[in-house]
């Protein structure tokens, strides 16, 4: 799931080449075309959503997917160029052929995969989280019911809250007031100054967020959705996916995977091995 800027003009607007730069690879992994032709392993991703993927105090690219991502870009012998693009238009970009990969946190579903497929390599959940003052206040089995909660456009979180207020409904108990953002800063802020009573997202970046603020949020201890989640990658491009596969798979093995998890405090989000999903039954619960 990864997320979440404030609509641009245009798509995929390029940031610039990271800092990455071929170097030999120790496994040899099968390039994409376009790799192949190009030198260059072009990302899409929405640089706001930490840990994954957000600028640090001297602007520099960092973060889960960008540390992965420069390692994947090694690999292949690639330059690495990460396009800053709004995560509403990643799929739709992805279909109409703008680029190749938008890796962020991806949770699959049917009506994604009627467009895209997904490369896993992670696994979490959706959580919610509220200022210290008002955590006595979530209370019951549908702690969200009656309270103004803000999403992200587009994202898991999104489509959650409107499954958990039918849940308020049938219980007969006050609805979910959501409220929806284009960028995950400006959820927290709304929360931060009492506009809404809690944010819905990503249970690792929620978790990340409270660590790193020293509890201006907390994370209240419901998870919902507990899935793999994933990159994703052009319906049936298959030289696409191999190449990511391939990659990741020599991260997993080599010990930088766990290695870059660890270092922001997610590595019990791992997973086994990075998988496909181009249907729900692939899926994998584990």
């Amino acid at each position: 799931m990864i997320r979440y800027l404030k609509p641009m003009a245009g798509l995929g607007i390029a940031l610039g080449l990271a800092a990455w730069s071929a170097a030999p690879a120790s496994a040899e992994i099968a390039k994409s075309p376009e790799v192949a032709q190009t030198g260059t392993l072009a990302i899409a991703n929405t640089l706001d959503f930490a840990p994954f993927e957000y600028l640090d105090a001297d602007g520099q690219q960092t973060g889960i997917i960008i540390e992965l991502a420069g390692e994947v870009a090694k690999l292949v012998g690639a330059k690495l160029d990460i396009q800053r693009t709004p995560f509403p238009s990643m799929i739709p970009g992805l279909s109409a052929g703008r680029f190749k990969i938008a890796w962020e946190t991806f949770s699959a579903n049917e009506d994604r995969l009627k467009q895209v497929d997904f490369v896993m390599f992670l696994k979490a959940g959706v959580a919610a989280s509220t200022a210290p003052d008002l955590v006595a206040s979530f209370t019951g089995d549908h702690p969200l019911c009656g309270k103004r909660v803000g999403v992200s456009a587009g994202t898991a979180s999104d489509f959650l809250v409107d499954k958990l207020d039918a849940e308020c409904k049938a219980a007969n108990l006050p609805p979910i007031q959501k409220s929806v953002f284009n960028a995950s800063t400006d959820i927290i802020q709304a929360v931060l100054s009492g506009r809404i009573d809690a944010r819905l997202d990503d249970a690792t970046a929620s978790s990340y967020f409270e660590v790193t603020s020293k509890g201006k949020l907390v994370v209240l201890p419901e998870l919902y959705d507990v899935a793999p989640l994933g990159m994703a990658v052009a319906k049936g491009d298959a030289a696409t996916q191999t190449m990511m596969i391939e990659a990741l798979s020599e991260l997993f093995k080599n010990g930088t995977y766990q290695k870059i998890l660890d270092k922001y405090g997610m590595g019990k989000y791992a997973i086994q091995e990075p998988y496909l999903v181009d249907s729900m039954d692939k899926v994998r619960k584990d």
